[in-house]
């Protein structure tokens, strides 16, 4: 099974299972496809995080990568880190991702896997009608910000003839060849051969910072997954530099509390909000790249912090005093063979196209990762040359107290993300929604100080009663700000399973 936002990319790991391959390499053979089907949220030039069973174990992989050596807190000035251009492009960690992953838990051949998504670049594809809407979204902010370095983009997104509408198509024979370079190398073109060339030698000619040598000394990162309990669950996520903590530090915080028996019930969303907001205080406060701040995740999990942050908890909203969250645009897949290997993955250009910086002739679209560093000296996220910023993207996985797996799960959207895992993983252990239930329920979005976004779908009664609580609730008429999230369940008795996708988006579940 593989569930996904984008059904072309979803049947590309599909056929990856069929001809023989596993868990692992469907997941790879998907996220190379997505970065063709989907480009509005991920490219070749993003990052990458993973959590997978395999072995009769959880392994985690953190693909994100540092600020270039020449990218540093003075060059600023003292000035915002731009959305665009050059500045906040970090080193792409995703490419590597997909090799390590492979290198170390791939069946089939590199070339195989990742032949889906050449096709789809070299044939082309129908757009889905999301991706269509995103899509036109991004053509009509870059002509609004008319700058020279997004000539490229338009060259390749928005060339002439092509308008993102629903079922018109899109090829990239750029994207193709690039593609085909990184299967016949195992991902070293891209970080020592010609594609690190032509990604140094573009930054050179229009003041980038990436060079060479950034790409030639990034490494992907195995790490111990960490996790909190819920119930007779745990819920696993990646350690920072992830924000994934958020989510169990919100888990901690209402596990043991007597949540009501409707899942709708205002008192127990009242709850889940004030957790979150606990959640994103600790991560806002100390989440950095471990390599160059340690981050003391025991204390941030353990039982002392978790009881100071439920004495905020009261009947009414509280201002956490916190930065309030950004947007963030991201694909999430999950995947599951028959041998019991599952994987959840995740990756991102993090706004949209991400930087809007297109290397010309290769397609490499590269994100825009590093407006997530604070410029506050004092902040533990500060921008450093070498360093891993703040990462919104965050892999979930789910196993019952006793170890046994469950499944992948994630819900993607920027800081929309940790809100969307303690969501869903308590409509599934609370409420015993499957997974397609938990994923369509109505959701709710904290936003900053005690403003909180809820979907018209809950209700006016039930906003209402939040109203009363003290959250400045705003009701949202669009779903495309509360995420897009995938589930695959597997009944550890019958071996059967089960799958949700997002109803938000173009989302597919593929499965024989």
């Amino acid at each position: 099974m593989v569930a996904t936002s984008q059904p072309l990319a979803a049947q590309a790991g599909l056929g990856i299972l069929q001809a023989g391959g596993n868990a692992v390499d469907a997941a790879v053979a998907t996220a190379a496809a997505l970065t063709v089907v989907e480009p509005t949220s991920n490219g070749i030039g993003g990052d990458l995080f993973a959590l997978l069973w395999a072995g009769g174990e959880l392994h985690g992989l953190n693909a994100s990568g540092a600020a270039p050596a020449a990218l540093s807190l003075d060059l600023l000035g003292g000035s915002e880190m731009p959305r665009h251009g050059w500045l906040p492009v970090t080193v792409p960690g995703a490419v590597r991702g997909w090799a390590d992953l492979h290198a170390r838990f791939g069946r089939l051949p590199f070339e195989q896997v990742l032949a889906p998504a050449v096709s789809y670049a070299r044939d082309g594809y129908p757009l889905s009608p999301v991706l269509a809407a995103n899509w036109a979204r991004a053509v009509s902010i870059y002509r609004r910000l008319n700058l020279p370095i997004l000539e490229e983009w338009f060259r390749v997104f928005a060339p002439d003839g092509f308008t993102p509408a629903p079922g018109h198509l899109w090829r990239s024979e750029d994207h193709a060849r690039t593609l085909e370079a990184i299967a016949a190398t195992h991902g070293a073109a891209f970080y020592e051969g010609d594609l690190a060339e032509r990604i140094d030698a573009h930054a050179r000619a229009t003041g980038g910072l990436l060079r060479a040598s950034d790409l030639a000394a990034h490494r992907s990162e195995w790490v111990t997954p960490i996790g909190a309990r819920y119930g007779d669950h745990l819920v696993h996520e990646i350690p920072p530099n992830g924000q994934g903590i958020a989510a169990l530090i919100a888990l901690n915080v209402l596990n043991g509390l007597d949540l009501p028996d409707l899942r709708e019930d205002p008192d127990g969303l009242h709850l889940q909000i004030e957790a979150m907001k606990r959640g994103f205080h600790d991560a806002h406060a100390f989440v950095a790249d471990p390599r160059h701040v340690p981050v003391d995740v025991e204390r941030l999990l353990g039982s002392e912090n978790t009881a100071d942050h439920r004495a905020f908890l009261g009947d009414t909203a509280h201002d956490p005093a916190t930065r309030a969250p950004g947007t963030g645009g991201t694909v999430y897949l999950a995947a599951a063979d028959g041998e019991g290997g599952m994987v959840s993955l995740i990756q991102s250009n993090y706004m949209g196209f991400g930087s809007g910086v297109v290397v010309p002739g290769t397609g490499i679209a590269l994100h825009n990762r590093g407006h997530n560093f604070s410029l506050d000296p004092t902040h533990p996220n500060v921008l450093a040359p070498g360093k891993r910023p703040y990462h919104t993207i965050i892999p979930g996985f789910l196993s019952r107290a006793d170890g046994t797996p469950v499944g992948p799960f994630g819900v993607m959207g920027g800081f929309m993300q940790p809100q969307g895992h303690l969501q869903v993983v308590l409509n599934m252990v609370r409420y015993g929604m499957n997974p397609q239930q938990a994923l369509d329920a109505p959701r709710w979005q904290w936003l900053t100080g005690k403003a909180v976004e809820v979907e018209y779908t809950l209700g006016a009664g039930v906003s209402r009663a939040l109203a009363a609580r003290g959250h400045d609730v705003r009701v949202q008429l669009e779903a495309g700000s509360f995420g897009r999230g995938q589930i695959i369940r597997r009944n550890p008795e019958t071996g059967v399973l089960e799958g949700g996708t997002e109803s938000r988006t173009d989302g597919h579940v593929a499965l024989w």
